[in-house]
């Protein structure tokens, strides 16, 4: 079982120390001291909560596609040539770029400041663990 101290769940999910001792006080989720005194939580149980209470800006594209994983967000800048473009979003607390044509660019009409989607599909996605952070 994974245990997570409370300022690191705090900043996986977007939120205060404080909110996650919130939680705690109102028993939305249990808290335990690991080896060294430290109040954690259980981390099976904190992913729970923050599927949960997970707040997703609505696809303003609204088409079907098969890509699960998209992320709605502005466009934070642009860098273009005569054929390629690297087009920045923002999307909440994550940056996403993107490579493409700059036909794509002007097609699409992206500039600074629009609201764009980014979909990810890809059959390769890599997950790494922090380093000299045993799993409890």
């Amino acid at each position: 079982m994974s245990h997570i101290r409370i300022r690191d769940a705090a900043s996986f999910l977007g939120v205060s120390d404080d909110t996650v001792r919130r939680w705690i006080d109102q028993g939305l989720i249990e808290s335990t001291k690991d080896g060294a005194g430290r109040v954690v939580v259980d981390g099976l149980a904190m992913a729970q909560l923050a599927r949960q209470n997970a707040v997703l800006p609505a696809d303003p594209s609204e088409i079907g596609r098969s890509a699960r994983n998209r992320l709605v967000g502005i466009v934070t800048d642009i860098t273009m040539d005569l054929v390629m473009a690297q087009v920045e979003l923002q999307c909440g607390p994550h940056r996403i770029v993107s490579l493409m044509s700059s036909e794509a660019v002007r097609e699409l009409g992206l500039e600074p400041g629009s609201v764009a989607i980014a979909v990810v599909k890809a059959t390769t996605v890599i997950i790494e663990t922090p380093a000299g952070r045993p799993q409890e």
